[in-house]
């Protein structure tokens, strides 16, 4: 009997890998996914730590389940962060919760599930094992399209003040290449194109190498690029005291790497990353930059950035808004401070008063809009190849992505799912491009393997 399964999923790219995962571990029991949480058998949260605000999320939510649940009986499971981090407090404040499983142990899914069923009482699973929750996946069973995630590291070990992700997620740990490129061929023989790389802090990559040695992530990087029919290789997210010699090198000699770089920063003052332990200067941090375009002229950067973290001045924030203005990114992503229980930041003196925080919030966003704004607009008129992802709104309309990964939208383009198509690009917007096929264009393009090198102009076809 084919039960339902409705997983809702808060949070980064690797909480989206992980949900996928759990809904294959789930087929053998029966379930199948499902469309909303009333007509569902299983429920389950998979959770983020990060803010306060992604918690509180979580806590709503489970009081909008609780009627569902009072109705039909279902189960109920809490996974992920929050989890790992506020287990027995979502037992106390929410007790009609059946599992709760940190992001180690989703691999014992099945297991936790089926004792729920038959004991009838809550599941609490937040240890981390030893072994590798990896070694006791199955293979993914269905199709994800042209573009998939592919977690290959896990943890950190850099205790930034403010982070409670060496708490939930772990020290540091690598999947070992082969593992990795077996998952990866798997997915490019069902039709992936493009793989997005994920890790806490990906670019420490260390895995272990069929020669026993440990690989970097430029040399995954490249073993990938030899899979055939994957084209377009991305990775997120990087922490700038771990990106090598090779890596950059890697953005110079790889067609496959994609010209697009998330590389977090969080502030522009020296005072600020000395509080927040991130072992950097903002002048390493810019020369690296510079060194990153050196190698790769047409690149196009995002970073996160917290704005109002404790003791943060106007002269603070003033140089985080000067490190914007030097490097121009393409997007970007930025918060208020959000202090996190356990967290050396949480017990710092000299907090922002709120208004002056959501101030200063408000200056960047503005800040970082213009820069997003201007690059997409300055990619009307160019040609760029197009990876089709999806289906849009109107009728025929496509979605894909650019190298430098904006959305763009194509009509009359719908038959071209899965295919990497070059596109002119009509018109830029805050949040994505406008394209248009050309007359004689519309086959898709070989590899990028297969192309001759072509300009770094930014916006350019990338080689």
């Amino acid at each position: 009997m084919t039960k339902r399964l409705f997983i809702k999923t808060y949070g980064c790219q690797m909480n989206v890998y992980d949900s996928d995962r759990m809904a294959e571990l789930l087929a053998p029991l029966g379930y199948a996914p499902g469309d909303a949480p009333e007509t569902a058998d299983l429920v389950i949260l998979n959770t983020c730590h990060i803010r306060e605000k992604a918690s509180e999320k979580v806590y709503s939510e489970l009081g909008r389940l609780r009627p569902i649940k009072e109705a039909r009986g279902c189960l109920i499971a809490v996974a992920g962060c929050t989890a790992q981090a506020e287990g027995a407090e979502i037992l106390r404040r929410m007790p009609f919760v059946d599992v709760v499983v940190g992001p180690q142990s989703y691999h014992r899914l099945p297991e936790l599930v089926a004792r729920a069923s038959r004991a009838g009482g809550a599941v609490l699973e937040t240890d981390v094992p030893v072994d590798s929750k990896f070694d006791h996946l199955p293979e993914a069973a269905n199709a994800p399209g042209p573009s998939a995630f592919l977690t290959v590291q896990e943890g950190c070990d850099k205790f930034c003040t403010f982070c409670v992700v060496p708490y939930t997620r772990g020290a540091e740990w690598s999947r070992p290449v082969a593992a990795v490129l077996a998952e990866a061929r798997d997915l490019a023989a069902r039709g992936v194109r493009e793989i997005t790389l994920l890790g806490q802090n990906v670019n420490a990559y260390n895995g272990e190498g069929p020669d026993g040695r440990r690989s970097s992530l430029a040399h995954l990087a490249a073993a990938l690029a030899e899979i055939p029919g994957l084209d377009r290789i991305r990775y997120t997210t990087s922490h700038p005291n771990d990106f090598s010699d090779d890596l950059i090198a890697a953005h110079r000699d790889l067609q496959q790497l994609m010209p697009y770089l998330h590389l977090p920063v969080q502030s522009g003052s020296d005072r600020i990353l000395r509080l927040m332990n991130r072992r950097h200067g903002r002048q390493a941090y810019l020369d690296l930059i510079d060194r990153i375009r050196e190698a790769r002229p047409d690149l196009a950067l995002s970073s996160d950035f917290i704005v109002g973290f404790p003791g943060e001045t106007d002269r603070d924030f003033e140089d985080t808004l000067d490190l914007v203005r030097r490097v121009g990114y393409a997007s970007s992503f930025s918060f208020l401070y959000s202090p996190r229980p356990g967290t050396p930041a949480a017990t710092m003196a000299a907090p922002v008063p709120d208004e002056v925080a959501r101030s200063r919030l408000h200056a960047l966003q503005a800040l970082l809009t213009n820069q997003q704004v201007a690059f997409n607009a300055a990619q009307a008129g160019r040609t760029l190849p197009v990876l089709f992802e999806k289906r849009g709104r109107h009728s025929r309309q496509a979605i894909g992505r650019s190298p430098f990964l904006q959305s763009v939208h194509v009509d009359d383009a719908d038959h071209l799912i899965g295919r990497i198509v070059e596109v002119e690009i009509v018109s830029g917007q805050q949040n994505s491009l406008t394209g248009r096929l050309p007359v004689a264009t519309e086959d898709a393009m070989p590899p990028l393997r297969q192309r001759a090198t072509a300009s770094r102009a930014v916006g350019a076809t990338p080689a």
